[in-house]
């Protein structure tokens, strides 16, 4: 009887051992690959100035002698981190600054902020725009086109949700006056607001403000933020616009978000300008800071009955009858209302 009639069962050796293994030879004689990883502690901490189609922009040896720029690669295990400008970057390699050298970003160090957004507020999805700023020079044209107060309110409470301080500066205020607009916000004492017009652009008095900060400059598309870029620091080369006459909006001129120094008398800084947006989206922040945002309003809103959703239908809401005394402005509440509105079917916090 052949093997073949013979089926094997359980008590039985198994027809074939180790020995019977063909294992491939490895012609190379190489070591295969280990998920551990070196420690570089010999690298290069580098400023992250801007991207460019996966190449990266860095600044080694910041305010140094050595100080020079570098171009860098992102290390296959970091991946799926975003990079932004204004990390701090540990590169490794070539880190002479010579042309046609190419360093590798091997890791991030912590941050100290981070400035998100998201497309809109139902979505979970982040786009980081900056890292470790501390400042945020929000730009807003009083005319041409026409500011936006509840767009500028989304900017503040990004701004605070991240920690940082906001600035604010109301360009082209010849062509109109910029007072109604900032009735929006009389209540904010510690927001900082500049003026500027047509070729009076208070350049000295906003540096100052800058030296000694990493500022990043948003705002709607044209409203003259590149324009004020380059004023500060004229060697920044950035492109301006012009607003469409027909649909009064601006046109998208900066494409990049990039780390520029500011030099003034008093010292140095870093200006971060970043494309022009016509939304910002808040699915990334609790709802829970929004009404901390308002700070003209949170001492208001505590006086609310516990629970309270603070919307313009809420019973006994302290803020609604603030309203309807003149003791509060209409405008400034019904802007965070809707907010709150947008978010009071979230249950993902």
């Amino acid at each position: 009887m052949s093997w073949l009639d013979d089926p094997l069962d359980d008590e039985d050796e198994p027809l074939f051992d180790e020995s019977d293994v063909r294992v491939r030879p490895n012609p190379k004689a190489n070591r295969p690959r280990t998920k551990r990883r070196p420690a570089h502690e010999d690298a290069t901490i580098a400023r992250v100035l801007g991207v460019d189609r996966g190449r990266y922009t860095v600044l080694a040896g910041e305010d140094t002698p050595e100080e020079r720029q570098l171009t860098a690669v992102r290390a296959r295990e970091l991946r799926k981190m975003p990079i932004v400008t204004g990390d701090r970057a540990r590169v490794v390699g070539d880190t002479s600054g010579e042309e046609g050298t190419l360093t590798r970003i091997v890791g991030i160090e912590e941050r100290t902020s981070l400035l998100r957004r998201s497309a809109d507020d139902t979505d979970q999805v982040e786009r980081v725009i900056v890292a470790n700023a501390d400042q945020m020079l929000l730009v807003v044209a009083a005319a041409d086109p026409e500011p936006r107060p509840r767009l500028v309110d989304r900017y503040l409470i990004a701004a605070l949700d991240a920690g940082i301080r906001p600035l604010m500066v109301i360009t082209k205020t010849d062509l109109a006056d910029p007072a109604p607009f900032l009735t929006h916000f009389e209540g904010l004492d510690d927001l900082r607001v500049f003026t500027s017009a047509r070729h009076e652009t208070p350049v000295d008095e906003i540096g100052a403000a800058l030296i000694g900060h990493s500022t990043v400059f948003v705002g709607h598309s044209g409203v003259g933020k590149s324009t004020l870029v380059n004023a500060l620091v004229p060697t920044a080369g950035r492109a301006t616009g012009h607003v469409n006459v027909v649909t009064g909006r601006g046109r998208h001129t900066s494409s990049s978000t990039v780390s520029l120094r500011y030099q003034g008398e008093g010292g140095s800084g870093w200006v971060i300008d970043t494309p022009g947006v016509r939304s910002f989206g808040l699915g990334h922040v609790d709802p829970a800071n929004i009404i901390r945002a308002y700070r003209d309003l949170e001492p208001v809103a505590e006086q609310c009955p516990r629970g309270c959703t603070h919307l313009a239908d809420a019973p006994d809401c302290a803020l609604n009858e603030a309203v309807a005394e003149g003791a509060l402005p209409a405008s400034r509440v019904d802007s965070l209302q809707r907010l709150l509105a947008t978010f009071k079917d979230r249950t993902d916090y």
